[in-house]
């Protein structure tokens, strides 16, 4: 399962249609496409400031490497660790890039595959104005004080000493 962020513009209301017809449906995790093509999968999603971000990321490190007087091979690895952060970071671009141009993150869905995420983000969507919200009382669900909280894969600090 992936999740998919829904992006709305920023005056849509939930429930009413032509305010999803033109949202944006992003999956979250390793983006293959965006790690192959590198800045032209950023132009092709019209992502401007995050391509060209990207492009410049990619020749200050080959201008970096000829300075630095890498091997072939040594430039290669670093052009590749550089692609791979490209691919987990693309989806949190557009997401950024989204919310920059007004069109913030109104739901969170997931699904198998886009076509299911966007008929459950549409049912959501059109069955009235109930999308979840983050609590905002962030600790009133908890059964113990946030202070016996560990950071982590521990569900419980091991206590005081």
């Amino acid at each position: 399962m992936r999740t998919y962020t829904l992006h709305p513009e920023r005056d849509a209301l939930a429930g009413q249609a032509h305010g999803l017809e033109r949202a944006y449906l992003v999956p979250d995790g390793f983006s293959w496409t965006a790690f192959a093509y590198g800045p032209l999968w950023f132009f092709f999603h019209r992502l401007w400031l995050a391509g060209l971000g990207v492009l410049v990321l990619l020749a200050v490190l080959a201008m970096a490497g000829r300075f630095l007087g890498l091997t072939p091979v040594a430039g290669f690895v670093v052009a590749l660790l550089a692609m791979v952060l490209i691919g987990l970071e693309a989806s949190s671009l557009r997401r950024w890039t989204y919310a920059r141009a007004g069109r913030p993150v109104r739901d969170a869905v997931m699904a198998a595959s886009p076509e299911e995420a966007e008929m459950k983000a549409a049912l959501r969507w059109l069955g009235g104005g109930s999308l979840p919200r983050p609590a905002s009382a962030g600790h009133a669900s908890l059964a113990v004080p946030p202070s016996d909280l560990a950071i982590g894969m521990f569900p419980f600090s091991e206590g005081r000493r």
